[in-house]
């Protein structure tokens, strides 16, 4: 098994305020996604931008997330576009040498 790395970006079209409102209450279930290790939020205010960064433990955890009821949410939502959500693989050996946040991962 092979640690997954989800990347999800969009735009969204509401002020940032009301863009954290509406995900705030995401951060929770998000949260107790199986498989799911850690997710960094990332906002980009001034070309409202946001996003995620996540560590899944493997290929099964992040498809299922992919096609769970937050994801289709969100593309459900209106003030949310141009969603892109890529998959990759850990390079582990690298990542560790530059201290990336996998070790926890592989010892949980």
């Amino acid at each position: 098994m092979s640690q997954k790395i989800l990347q999800i970006n969009f735009k969204f079209t509401t002020a940032t305020a009301d863009h954290l409102k509406l995900v705030a209450p995401l951060a929770d279930p998000i949260g107790a996604v199986p498989g799911l290790t850690w997710k960094i939020w990332m906002l980009n205010d001034q070309n409202h931008e946001a996003g995620g960064v996540y560590l899944f433990r493997d290929e099964a955890s992040v498809n299922a997330y992919l096609s769970s009821d937050i994801v289709l949410g969100m593309k459900k939502e209106p003030t949310v576009k141009d969603i892109s959500a890529k998959v990759f693989d850990v390079v582990e050996e690298m990542t560790k040498k530059t201290r990336g946040p996998i070790k926890e991962a592989i010892t949980a």
